[in-house]
């Protein structure tokens, strides 16, 4: 019987693999969704900030509240999961290029065929100086 006993512990080990493998599974999910409704409460932000400089006003107070403690929310529930998913031992996704916070400016794709213009030199005949 020793058999049945190995494989009653092999088989309930692997269900509570696969169970925490879903229980993860949902949590990355509802952080994925979390993170777009923060995406889409900031663009709204901005947004609003962009038609009221357009129109030469400022945000009223009321909107920019409404907007930024909806965006307040979905940041902290999204912190939450996030911290639910490290926790649980899943390992954080990786950070998506809008995601990205760097400080430094983007270097320029290397080109090895030409090297860049010098700051001094004339434009080409058909161009006309500026």
């Amino acid at each position: 019987m020793a058999i049945w006993d190995k494989l009653k512990t092999e088989l309930d080990r692997a269900g509570k693999a696969a169970q925490n493998a879903l229980d993860e599974g949902k949590v990355r999910l509802e952080a994925f969704r979390t993170r777009q409704l923060a995406d889409k409460a900031a663009q709204a932000l901005g947004y609003a900030v962009y038609r009221a400089k357009q129109s030469g006003a400022e945000l009223d107070p009321e909107t920019y509240a409404r907007l930024s403690a909806t965006l307040g929310t979905h940041e902290t529930e999204a912190s939450r999961l996030e911290q639910q998913l490290h926790d649980l031992g899943a390992s954080p996704k990786p950070e998506t290029k809008s995601e990205a916070k760097s400080d430094e400016p983007p270097s320029p794709p290397a080109s090895a065929s030409s090297p860049p213009p010098a700051a001094d030199a004339a434009p080409p005949p058909d161009i006309p100086a500026i």
